[in-house]
């Protein structure tokens, strides 16, 4: 089993941006050192609390500062983008990072980046997805003459080709045929998870989804794959969750019980916005309850404890959901608690991941040989 790293990111929009933006690099730093095998980080426009624009370059801002870290798109959202710009920009990246890099796409999660965007359509917005990397893949792919006239985006390129000049060629990826594709997965027995194993694309279950539901990814995928005469295997699977390892129950608790806490606070964001998503666009919020709310949800789903406890949780996570790969680490705002978050990376690294992976491998051995 390996570590990764997964930043919305999430912060309190009063705080600082240039603050905000440095310890969320200074996470990667961080985790690079501890051996994580790779750090994804999402993309929103309408947010200032989630407030990066472009995994491309923020994460192009630490290549040079790390040393094997492998950069996520967590995810670019597609239909929010012209697929010529993306597949450049995608394959600028590869470059520059020498391959350290994985494509993760979607539809956009941000009810406001719909709107501003013109895709409240979810059908749409997900057609438009599949659109946008067929014709990503494809420029990556063959060269002009071509023309594209699909249902979202119309384009061609059939005129102004000189290649002994370059003129009308567009740059492929650093990696072959291209980087791998991932995708975000949430609701049990997930479309997405089939249509991704069909495809032989990295599944991601996000960290806040119950434990259950994240038990249906897996299975969906695999069936999806086998359907297309693919073997789906568990080692390529990332799977989500927040932890946080104290030095004594008691932390942990003070932290779970804080109704303006850092756990409260970010599921009374999610919580909030999932309304807005559905159609509640009502701005009379009762956030004391929003909060109680975010509090419930984060005694659900946030591991928290000391290292033996965390392990504990870990592993019946494990016995819950199945085999996976990877366990993506979710970083979250650390407004004057940098220490009490690094030490805890720093123990999963050192301490709980590897009795965690022993005992992952341990259970395959044991399936295996049955």
């Amino acid at each position: 089993m390996k570590l990764g790293l997964f930043m919305m990111p999430l912060h309190p929009p009063a705080r600082d941006l240039t603050t905000v933006l440095e310890e969320d690099r200074d996470l990667v730093k961080l985790v690079d050192r501890l051996g994580f095998s790779e750090a994804w980080m999402g993309e929103h426009y309408t947010s200032t609390a989630e407030p990066v624009t472009s995994p491309f370059m923020f994460n192009a801002s630490l290549i040079a500062e790390t040393k094997n870290i492998v950069f996520g798109t967590g995810v670019i959202s597609l239909p929010q983008q012209h697929p010529v710009v993306v597949a450049g920009h995608a394959a600028l990246f590869d470059h520059l990072s020498r391959g350290r890099m994985i494509f993760g796409i979607g539809a956009g999660g941000l009810s406001s980046d719909w709107e501003i965007f013109g895709n409240l359509d979810g059908r749409a917005r997900a057609m438009a997805m599949v659109e946008s990397i067929e014709l990503i893949l494809r420029l990556w792919r063959e060269d002009p003459p071509f023309t594209h006239d699909g249902a979202h985006v119309q384009t061609g390129l059939n005129d102004r080709i000189l290649p002994e000049l370059g003129i009308g060629r567009m740059i492929r990826p650093y990696q072959k045929p291209h980087p791998p594709i991932a995708v975000s997965l949430r609701s049990a027995n997930s479309m997405t998870a089939k249509f991704a194993g069909q495809r032989g694309w990295i599944p991601i279950s996000g960290n806040f989804v119950a434990a259950e539901d994240v038990a249906t990814h897996w299975p969906t995928y695999a069936g999806g794959a086998e359907e297309k005469g693919l073997r789906p295997d568990p080692s390529i699977w990332r799977v989500g969750r927040s932890v946080l390892i104290t030095d004594s129950a008691a932390e942990a608790e003070d932290i779970l019980a804080d109704p303006h806490g850092v756990f409260s606070w970010y599921y009374a964001y999610l919580d909030t916005h999932q309304k807005m998503a559905g159609g509640d666009l009502s701005t009379d919020i009762d956030w004391e309850a929003a909060h109680r709310d975010g509090m419930k949800s984060a005694r659900a789903l946030v591991i928290a404890g000391t290292a033996d406890t965390v392990l504990d949780h870990l592993v019946a996570f494990r016995d819950t959901v199945g085999d996976f790969g990877t366990l993506m680490v979710t970083g979250h705002d650390m407004d004057g608690t940098q220490d009490l978050w690094h030490r805890s990376f720093t123990r999963l690294a050192e301490e709980v991941g590897p009795k965690l992976s022993r005992y992952m491998a341990g259970k395959r051995t044991a399936t295996a040989a049955e």
